[in-house]
């Protein structure tokens, strides 16, 4: 097949990556994607990133699927596109992608269907979002309404760091209870009717060790069996998957971001795409083919497929630019991946691009180093001990990722009830 993969981060290089390690030999083609997915595609402009324009880019090669991996060509209405000129495509419509497009939207989706979920107001302005304080207790979640790339959430402790938190982010928000429990990402491929779970995994949002310091796109991930047993993951698809699949015919990725808690697992949010990092140590685990999986879900004929995986768990650590979440420093060298890639790790490149010195930076999650092992102890080994190969001048990195996982399997299986 002649696949396009949409997107230029660390998400679309693990699904180029994995789609290279098919046994049919697919034509892969990017747009616009980075220098790490160059060297497994064909790369082409992506012009003004406008549906129009990636539909153009399709028809230029004649893709016979495209998988979209960013959130906002979808939110913006790319599918809608694609199957109006007759084109394959992997992802939601502009309708469904509001659940991740809006979160009181989503909210309210929620609320309507009977998903349990957090307790919530939605506010129009700040000046609502202060009012609606009064009715929580702290800590408090604050959620900016609409796309925000990971960044959009304040956990906030007291009052004065909620209204410092509202003014910041301003506009329509969400105001919401926190729960007490493990996050968990769960992702499901579905064709709008028949849905196919994704191993499950843990993203480490906060920029520092034990989950400290503000919230960013993701820090790392870890996909282990373990995180769910089977009695949980379908109580996942039973009571917030399948019913959300039900009511709006979701097409495509959906990841709901869960919280286990001691009443049962609630929903934070939905994305309507793959995660990332998630993506990078969940695709390292996937031992089947993907492409003809992916092909399913965007002919509806997704029923009775099962997805095959490696027993062993894998773990992704993201490499960031000094200062990232905040303002960073881009165009410095990075050197070391060979010799990271030589210890058996998988280096998936997130901001990067060739510059006057070679590989140089280009964003603020640089790299996700990702490895796995017969366990979560050796995964974890496997995966710092590349990363301490690769330099860039000011970068950084958590040195706890999978750290969590290693202190419950110590004690149970599973989390939440």
């Amino acid at each position: 097949m002649r696949i396009l993969v949409i997107g230029s981060g660390g998400r679309e290089h693990a699904l180029v990556w994995r789609l290279a390690r098919d046994a049919d030999r697919h034509k892969l083609f990017a747009t616009p994607g980075n220098p790490g997915i160059a060297q497994l595609a064909t790369l082409t402009p992506v012009g003004d990133g406008s549906p129009q324009t990636l539909l153009a880019v399709a028809e230029s090669i004649d893709a016979d699927l495209t998988v979209v991996g960013p959130e906002a060509p979808l939110v913006a209405g790319v599918v809608d596109v694609f199957r109006a000129a007759g084109r394959r495509i992997v992802g939601p419509t502009a309708a469904s992608a509001q659940l991740e497009g809006s979160k009181i939207f989503a909210k309210q989706f929620f609320q309507r269907a009977g998903i349990p979920t957090a307790q919530f107001v939605s506010a129009e302005s700040p000046e609502q979002a202060r009012q609606a304080l009064d009715r929580f207790d702290y800590p408090v979640v604050i959620k900016a309404d609409g796309l925000a790339a990971g960044k959009g959430v304040v956990i906030a402790q007291d009052r004065a760091t909620a209204e410092s938190a509202i003014s910041g982010l301003g506009g329509r928000m969400v105001i919401e209870e926190f729960l007490t429990g493990e996050e968990v990402s769960f992702i499901a491929l579905t064709d709008g009717r028949s849905v196919v779970p994704l191993a499950p995994a843990q993203d480490h949002k906060t920029v520092f060790d034990a989950d400290t310091g503000p919230n960013t796109g993701g820090m790392g991930a870890y996909c282990d069996s373990r995180i769910l047993t089977k009695a949980q993951t379908d109580l996942i698809l039973d009571t917030i998957i399948r019913p959300t699949v039900a009511a709006t015919q979701f097409t495509g990725f959906l990841y709901a971001g869960l919280m286990m808690t001691a009443s049962g697992p609630k929903i934070l949010e939905y994305n309507v795409r793959l995660g990332d990092p998630e993506t990078q140590p969940i695709l390292h685990r996937l031992k089947c083919d993907l492409a003809p999986v992916l092909l399913a879900a965007a002919t509806g004929e997704l029923g009775g497929i099962t997805l095959d995986w490696n027993s062993g768990p894998s773990v992704c650590v993201v490499m960031a630019s000094g200062g990232y979440p905040g303002k960073f420093d881009t165009g410095l060298p990075i050197s070391g991946i060979d010799k990271a890639e030589a210890t058996g790790a998988t280096v998936f490149h997130a901001g990067t691009k060739l510059g006057a010195r070679g590989l140089e930076t280009a964003g603020g999650r640089v790299l996700g180093v990702t490895a796995a092992g017969v366990d979560l102890a050796e995964a974890i080994l496997r995966a710092y001990s590349a990363v301490g190969t690769i330099h860039f001048d000011g970068m950084h990195y958590r040195r706890d990722i999978g750290a969590k996982g290693l202190r419950r399997y110590n004690n149970r299986v599973g989390m939440g009830t």
